[in-house]
């Protein structure tokens, strides 16, 4: 199972960071300009946080089947002091954890915003940070093996 999941999750990852880049892309040159948000606006952000979702349940499920995750979660004193081991089965999973929910928080409110600089403000905003928090616990070493 974990020999599927994982290269499943390392290449959705990939479509993730980019949908995530293009909608704070699209919310900051939005938020500059007196473009209208509209639909097309509204389905960037959809497919990002589809991607960002899906991403985080394989994640999950990943957590639970990982060798590295079920060797640390027996000796859990061992696993925080090498920090390869606590980056895979604790930094990473909480901080894309955060990075989902502001993803989410992100979305609902350009929803309920009112105006359309507004919404592409929000759209900058937390999906910036939710990609920047991505990004900072990527395993760049596993990735390019």
């Amino acid at each position: 199972m974990y020999s599927i999941i994982q290269p499943i999750h390392s290449y959705l990852a990939f479509a993730a960071l980019f949908l995530l880049g293009f909608a704070t892309i699209n919310g900051i040159l939005g938020s500059n300009s007196e473009k209208a948000f509209e639909a097309k606006d509204a389905n960037i952000n959809k497919f990002a946080l589809i991607a960002t979702h899906t991403m985080f349940l394989l994640g999950l499920i990943l957590l639970f089947v990982s060798p590295i995750a079920q060797a640390a979660f027996a000796d859990m004193k061992a696993a925080m002091k090498d920090s390869d081991v606590r980056k895979a089965v604790v930094e990473h999973p909480f901080v894309n954890i955060i990075a989902v929910i502001l993803v989410t928080i992100g979305n609902a409110r350009v929803k309920r915003a009112i105006g359309n600089g507004r919404k592409f403000k929000q759209t900058a905003i937390f999906f910036g940070v939710a990609l920047l928090l991505i990004l900072s616990r990527i395993p760049w070493g596993v990735w390019f093996d």
